[in-house]
């Protein structure tokens, strides 16, 4: 693996810090792309497919915000993305397609606190975030490669058993796995797409009990797998039937877990690596049904990672314009309440969402582009949170939740623009 000082030399690498003035107005990917830099320095040398070899950037992740590198491929190609950090640094990555759903989520898949997916890409264009896991600010390499590139990390599989003896269930709930490891079927082996019209497809079991599910595809189709039990925490990992990883996901929605497959998967046998970080005796839901691009959105939407159209297609409660200060009662829960103000000039705002000792409220600000502007949870020593940002003229959208699952609390949201002096 090429070492971080010899990469820093590279002339190709390209250092970017979030929000650098280099970014590209691009939108796509939600409006995510519009805080984006092209891996490869303009779109044109960013095609994976053709790229003479992997494409990679320095970048900085400043506090709880996030990096984001834009690439594209030309004609169907498996595609390894990573990002490594420096020092103790732990990377999360996500990458979203063009319409902006989530293709692959990855954390410490790489080895070493690294992150690392493999997914077979259709033509088309890509954002690739990196954030840091703890919101503490990071410096780190994001890579984006073909399968003939070579790696920026060592993978987890490059850690084989000490010895030939299968290692316990415990060990090696979440790793590796091929066909020869399944122990249950969904769907009791019939092939999953003859029966996703009458609903997903549902079996439950501990990690102890299933460590690995199988299920099979006549045809290809696209999926949404889920794993539920916020109690045991689990994560999912999944595989071909070669044991060929495909993506993974932890902690989707609260402490669920999902992995949305908005290609189609080839027909063909698939293997769920199951874990669980709380407990592993303790039941988990798997589910398979057809992947929904309409709803993975919304989705997105409910759980504030991403900004709402204010088409009326989603409800986001207008409150006009912000002169000097605003107030608003919300019954907050785990499902975002948007609001979109509007700001006649440049200045401040101060957003706060205050509890009362009630509930953890948190606040995420975007623009009506879909950037996001800054987030916050626990500002000081309370559970309140507390935004302060600069803005420019434009509608904002804010949106307030719970951080706990099944949480409902009465929260007093306030918003004050202050204007520079003259």
């Amino acid at each position: 693996m090429t070492t971080t000082s010899a990469r820093a030399a590279l002339g190709g690498v390209a250092f970017a810090a979030l929000a650098a003035s280099g970014a590209f107005a691009q939108e796509f990917c939600g409006g995510l792309s519009a805080n984006g830099q092209w891996i490869g320095g303009e779109e044109a040398s960013s095609d994976v497919t053709t790229a003479p070899s992997y494409l990679e950037q320095m970048a900085l992740v400043l506090m709880q915000n996030q990096y984001v590198a834009l690439f594209s491929v030309s004609a169907p190609t498996t595609v390894r993305v990573e990002a490594e950090g420096r020092g103790s640094g732990d990377p999360v990555l996500d990458l979203r397609d063009e319409a902006g759903a989530i293709v692959a989520s990855d954390d410490d898949s790489g080895g070493n606190s690294a992150s690392r997916a493999e997914v077979e890409l259709q033509p088309g264009r890509y954002c690739l975030s990196m954030s840091s896991y703890d919101g503490s600010p990071m410096t780190g390499f994001v890579r984006v490669g073909r399968a003939d590139t070579e790696a920026l990390t060592d993978g987890i599989a490059a850690t084989p058993p000490v010895d030939d003896a299968p290692p316990p269930v415990d060990d090696f709930a979440g790793g590796l796995c091929d066909m020869s490891r399944v122990t249950r079927f969904l769907g009791g082996g019939q092939p999953l797409d003859q029966m996703l019209a009458m609903g997903a497809i549902s079996d439950t079991a501990s990690v102890d009990e299933v460590p690995f599910w199988g299920f099979t595809l006549s045809q290809p189709t696209a999926l949404s797998i889920t794993a539920e039990n916020v109690d045991a925490d689990p994560v999912i990992t999944l595989y071909d039937e070669f044991g060929g990883y495909l993506a993974e996901n932890d902690d989707w929605d609260g402490l669920n877990s999902r992995i949305d497959m908005t290609y189609p998967l080839a027909a063909g046998s698939y293997c769920i690596a199951m874990n669980a970080l709380a407990d592993l005796s303790l039941p988990i839901t798997v589910s398979v049904q057809p992947y929904d691009a309409a709803q993975a959105a919304i989705g997105t939407y409910d759980r504030a990672e991403a900004a709402p159209p204010l088409d009326g297609s989603y409800p986001v409660t207008s409150l006009g314009e912000l002169s000097t200060r605003l107030r608003q009662d919300i019954q907050s829960t785990s499902t975002a309440s948007w609001f979109s103000f509007d700001v006649p000039e440049a200045g401040l705002v101060l957003i706060e969402a205050a509890g009362g000792g009630q509930g953890d409220p948190t606040l995420v600000l975007f623009d009506d582009l879909g950037r996001q502007v800054a987030f916050n949870d626990d500002d000081g020593e309370s559970l309140d949170s507390r935004i302060t940002a600069r803005v420019m003229p434009g509608t904002y959208l804010v949106a307030v939740r719970q951080l706990s699952e099944g949480t409902t609390a009465l929260t007093r949201m306030s918003l004050e623009r202050y204007v520079p002096a003259r």
